[in-house]
């Protein structure tokens, strides 16, 4: 269902006030989860430690299947923050959506695309920074010339369309669970009462796939960045 979005403008830009507190809850719950899980260490982990190593031996597989860990280890604190922020994103707008005065204020922020390119753009900006930095600017001018110089053009384009389709990706997939769960959820309800009888299940489980697209999502754009980033910053790329 199509509804506005609350904006505000601040020193002649403006601001999507929807988007900005759902990054903001966002963040503070992988926060939250990341200060429970490490308040007590211990050396048998149980509960919040344990699922916290077994993300965290999880992301490790995904950067070992992409690169060398002696050059890839730099990269498991930024991979763990990915998978966790972009899975906790994913699920916020499953739920509920909130809706105050016809505009949107309780969603996924991922299902917006300027939340999602952003990612994509900073995920390619430190592909090309540690790129330069671990192999020099001469030995990481010579990736876009090889394995022949003619490929230059076709490198560069290279680089706008993995940052297009690692955000449009991740963005499509989102919205289109929340639009389908707001037209399961909303739609057939106005029908009446067997249309909400009828709505209930549906919602269930096109929830339940749901969660299982928004947890594929946040393991594709993880393993995507690592890719990404290997492809820089390995010499046998």
């Amino acid at each position: 269902m199509h509804h506005e979005v609350p904006l505000a403008t601040f020193g002649g830009i403006t601001f999507n006030l929807a988007n900005d507190l759902m990054i903001l809850v966002a963040s503070l719950i992988v926060f939250i989860i990341a200060v429970l899980s490490t308040r007590k260490l211990a050396m048998k982990p149980t509960g919040m430690q344990n699922f916290f190593e077994w993300v965290m031996d999880f992301v490790k597989g995904i950067i070992n299947s992409t690169m060398d860990w002696k050059e890839g280890g730099r990269f498991h604190i930024l991979g763990l923050t990915l998978i966790l922020y972009i899975f906790v994103s994913n699920m916020l707008g499953l739920p509920f959506s909130v809706v105050i005065d016809g505009k949107l204020w309780w969603k996924s922020p991922t299902a917006d695309p300027a939340v999602t390119l952003s990612l994509a753009v900073m995920v390619v900006g430190l592909s090309h920074y540690y790129g330069v930095k671990l192999q020099g600017p001469r030995g990481y001018g010579k990736l876009f010339f090889s394995p022949m110089g003619f490929l230059f053009p076709l490198k560069i384009i290279e680089e706008f369309a993995n940052t297009l389709t690692l955000g449009l990706r991740l963005y499509g997939n989102i919205y289109a669970g929340e639009l389908l769960l707001s037209l399961l959820a909303g739609g057939l309800a106005w029908t009446g009462v067997a249309g909400m009888i009828a709505a209930v299940p549906l919602t269930l489980v096109w929830q339940g796939f749901s969660v299982f697209v928004g947890t594929i999502q946040a393991y594709i754009f993880t393993m995507l960045t690592m890719v990404y980033l290997s492809h820089k910053v390995s010499h046998d790329h």
